[in-house]
């Protein structure tokens, strides 16, 4: 039983330690590229994660969380949203059509919104359930067949559909760059993409570039490993 309940403060003091270390190496990151300390903000990828890691980030400070999996998020959020009312929770992965509405009852901000279908979805379900959904569109910078994701000459279109003709708030723009490729090219041109575009927020960067995607423009970066490592070297 000692050995049990010392694992799990072990834990917890470490996720407070990475969480200290990784937003000291965030402010640097801002400070060095003139922005200010507000202008990003990080979000802590919680996928695979339990209730009690989830609960140790947020007893170190951590407010905002991502989820990459509906049904996973549907298990653990509910309890922890009632004892935090505070807590901004994203979803992260791949958002199904049919899946929408319990998807508007849970996540506060929704970075995956890739395709008309799922605008339209968003639109008919949030009318009906009375939401005004926060929502970013996932960009696939680097034109991965395999990748979901509007390609970059569409987002002008695309972003005319969701504002114009669906009366969507369109918040923020999310990349996940190559993993083979300099993810610099990829943010900075989500960057030039949003400025163009009129589109204020930049979901980008996570555990191994976060730093190189908030000088590049992020204003929010996701982490997930690099917090709930059970060490951070």
């Amino acid at each position: 039983m000692t050995s049990h309940l010392t694992q799990k403060a072990d834990n917890k003091a470490d996720i407070a330690k990475n969480l200290s270390q990784i937003t000291a190496q965030l402010m640097t990151a801002l400070h060095d590229a003139g922005r200010a300390t507000a202008d990003c903000i990080l979000v802590a990828v919680s996928k695979t994660k339990s209730s009690d890691q989830i609960r140790a980030a947020i007893a170190a400070g951590q407010m905002v969380f991502g989820e990459n999996k509906l049904q996973e998020a549907e298990d653990k959020w509910p309890a922890i949203k009632e004892d935090h009312p505070g807590v901004e929770l994203r979803m992260i992965g791949p958002l199904q059509s049919n899946k929408v509405r319990k998807a508007l009852q849970l996540f506060d901000v929704i970075e995956t919104l890739d395709r008309p279908k799922l605008a339209r979805a968003i639109a008919r379900i949030a009318v009906e359930e009375g939401a005004v959904p926060r929502l970013y569109i996932q960009v696939n910078t680097g034109e991965e067949p395999q990748k979901a994701g509007v390609s970059p000459a569409d987002v002008p279109s695309f972003l005319g559909l969701c504002r114009g003709d669906l009366g969507l708030k369109i918040e923020g723009l999310m990349c996940i760059p190559p993993h083979d490729e300099e993810p610099a090219m990829h943010f900075a041109l989500l960057e030039k993409l949003a400025r163009e575009n009129g589109v204020e927020k930049l979901s980008m960067g996570m555990s191994g570039d976060f730093d190189t995607a908030a000088r590049l423009g992020a204003t929010s970066v996701r982490v997930g490993s690099a917090i709930f490592a059970a060490r951070l070297a």
